[in-house]
């Protein structure tokens, strides 16, 4: 027999598919700018490379403001993982003040980095719900995968 609090949990770990909606509307842009970066027309290339480093700055800080949010409504919050969770829009803002002082090649690089290591620090996370990393993979991949659309991009052109 399952318990009320076992069944609850169970809830609580699966993904609604309002959520998944609005998930994959929130991907949107990484696949687009990505497409308009690597294969759009020379006139938008400046473009579409700005509006995907912005969004992935965007994305990062929300990732870590999730994890905040996660993490300072615990009965007793941990001072070490509230201050990882500050890392991703720290990093965030460092990779994008960079632009145009580095290769544009190192700053999406810079940003694969830091989707990746979010992504490390959501998976060993304790005491998450199991829609969390879920999600969190769905939207790293996405957002890895488009940035490596730019970065190969940026390398054909030089821009390393």
């Amino acid at each position: 027999m399952v318990s009320d609090l076992q069944e609850s949990a169970g809830r609580y770990d699966a993904t609604p598919p309002a959520l998944w909606a609005i998930a994959l509307g929130a991907l949107a842009p990484f696949p687009i700018s990505a497409g308009l970066y690597g294969w759009g027309p020379a006139n938008v290339s400046p473009t579409a490379l700005t509006a995907i480093l912005t969004w992935s700055g965007c994305v990062l800080a929300f990732l870590g403001g999730v994890r905040w949010g996660l993490e300072s409504g615990r009965p007793a919050p941990r001072a070490g993982r509230l201050l990882v969770s500050v890392a991703s829009p720290v990093v965030a803002w460092i990779i994008l003040l960079s632009r145009h002082r580095i290769p544009e090649g190192w700053v999406i690089g810079g940003c694969i980095g830091a989707f990746l290591v979010q992504w490390l620090f959501d998976h060993q996370a304790p005491d998450v719900p199991a829609r969390y990393p879920r999600l969190s993979t769905v939207l790293t991949a996405a957002a890895c995968i488009s940035l490596a659309v730019c970065l190969d991009q940026a390398l054909k052109v030089g821009h390393v």
